[in-house]
This record gives C-alpha cells, structure tokens and sequence, in this order.
C-alpha cells in the first residue's frame, strides 16, 4: 500500500478540514478504490458512521463532525437544516440527538438522520459555516418556525443579539414561500423588530406583540416624563404601564424609590399599573382586556376634567 500512501495523507488532511469525516466518493476522487475503501475500514483506519461516509483514524467524533458526516451521507447538494442548522448557526443551544439535513430528492431514510425534501432551493437558501454545508440564516429560522414555533421566539431572539437578523432577506425569503409551512408564523413573530419604538428587553416586545394584537394604541416606549422613564407610555391618556419581573426589585432601596416614583407620577396627573412576565404567559388576554379598560376609563375621565 506504499504507493497510496500520497491519497492516505491526502485523506487525512481532508478529515482534519473536515470534522474528522470523509465521504466514499471524496476518497475515490484522491485515489482509493472501493476495495482498499474496504480494506482501509476492515483495518480499522476507517470507521463507518453512516452509507458512505466514513471517520478517519478513531470514532469519536465532535458534534460537527456527526452533522457533517449526516450532510455527506445524503449526497451532493443536501444541507443541514431545521433544528440542527439553528444548533450550528448558535441559535439554540439545543442539539438534537437526529441530525436533521435538507436534501433535494431524498430517496431513503438513514439512521440517526431526519431527512426532509425541498425541492427548489435556491442559492440564497444554501450557506457553509465552519466547513459544513447548511441552510441560510433565513432558511433556517422559517424551517425552524415550521416544525418548533414554542421556541422561535427565544431564537429570533438570539439571531438579533448576534446581529444575524436580516429583515430584508426575510422578507424577500416569505415572498417567494408563500403556502409552505411556517411562513405565518414566522411574519407574525418577525412584527415586534419592525416596530421603531426602542425596546431594551424581550418582556418589553412580547408586550409590544400584545398590544399590537388586541389592536391598541401603540406606546411610546422607555419614555421619559416628569423625570421618570416609563416602559411603555400613553401621552394621551397620560397612562403608563411599568413591565416587572419577580427578581427585578431585589435591591430594597430600588424597591421603596420606585413607590416613591409612583407616587410622583400620581401627583403628575400620571397614571400606572403593572404587569409581570409571568401574567403575559398565563393570561395574555386577560391582560389585554383589562389594559383595554384601563385606557378607555383613562379617556373618560380626562374628558370629564376638561374644561368645556
């Protein structure tokens, strides 16, 4: 096997760029045939993970390399995708026990693979990121949408603080989507990042989402009146809500300050309630109906004090 010993370093170096896998067909074009493939494998220099594909020099492999070698093994063209992807991309940090991967005519299942069929990826669909093929940001998050809408959010989220948030290729990505899965959902969840008002927290734009649900007049936000700045503010009806957590007021100072400032607020003709995180899972629509109240009783009685 001396004379294949320039494919064997080339094989190797190709493993080492590669998460530690290569493919059958990668090692037929540096030179190895299908016997010594076999050869190779009968040895132990080669270590079957999937149809085809093959870890070089040991079986442990990195959680890159089992997507890879998933990628590999449903053939030219496919592309990690859907849960994975996000894994891949830092999206989530969940990583699931099956690959999930992206091909365009899968013609069977593989174990330890979710295969799905797309048929008309587009270029824009298709990215590689540490040297593993995978669906594009926006690919990815509409995938993601269609199969884990619990947990889009968080993962919008993320995409935003990573700066990989690009709304105009969304855009153009749900255009040309229209009727696949997923594409609803993720237009709906993508409103709160086109709002102009600044948001610092994700409690802040779940209530913003609310609001512009239930049809309300959207507040300004992180405002600043009467030497307070209020989460969310109605100049009109001089109403504020103040949006808590239960650890938010841990501080006992921070604590007694902030009834102070309300109490300031009040004499400002300003006035507030309060709604937690909490209360916005368990029972959104009671929120919004009671804000509803709030407000209309807001007109209504700073029409009564007008002057006439």
């Amino acid at each position: 096997m001396h004379e294949k010993s320039g494919s064997h370093r080339k094989i190797a170096d190709l493993a080492e760029r590669q998460h530690g896998v290569v493919s059958a067909d990668q090692m037929t074009r540096l030179g190895l045939s299908k016997d010594q493939i076999f050869w190779e494998a009968s040895i132990g220099r080669l270590h079957r993970v999937h149809q085809g594909v093959y870890a070089v020099g040991h079986r442990a492999l990195s959680r890159h390399g089992k997507c890879l070698a998933a990628v590999l093994s449903c053939g030219h063209g496919s592309l990690l995708s859907h849960r994975s992807a996000a894994w891949l991309w830092g999206l989530t940090t969940y990583w699931p026990s099956i690959v999930e991967v992206t091909a365009a005519s899968p013609k069977e299942t593989r174990p330890a693979i979710r295969l799905h069929s797309a048929q008309a990826l587009a270029p824009n669909d298709r990215d590689i990121f540490e040297s593993i093929p995978v669906t594009a940001i926006p690919r990815t998050l509409l995938d993601f949408a269609a199969i884990n809408p619990a947990f889009l959010g968080s993962v919008l989220d993320k995409a935003k603080r990573r700066d990989l948030l690009d709304l105009m290729a969304l855009d153009h990505l749900l255009a040309r989507s229209r009727g696949f899965r997923g594409v609803a959902r993720l237009r709906d969840a993508l409103e709160i990042y086109r709002v102009p008002a600044f948001t610092r927290s994700h409690l802040e734009r779940r209530f913003l989402t609310l609001v512009r649900r239930a049809d309300l007049p959207r507040p300004s936000m992180n405002f600043f009146v009467e030497g307070c700045e209020l989460d969310a503010y109605w100049p009109y009806e001089r109403f504020a809500v103040e949006l808590d957590t239960y650890d938010y007021h841990g501080d006992p100072r921070a604590f007694e300050a902030d009834r102070l400032r309300q109490e300031d607020l009040k004499l400002a003709g300003i006035e507030m309630t309060r709604v937690t995180g909490v209360r916005m899972d368990r029972e959104p629509e009671a929120v919004v109906a009671r804000l509803r109240r709030l407000l209309a009783q807001r007109r209504r009685d700073l029409y009564r004090s007008s002057p006439r």
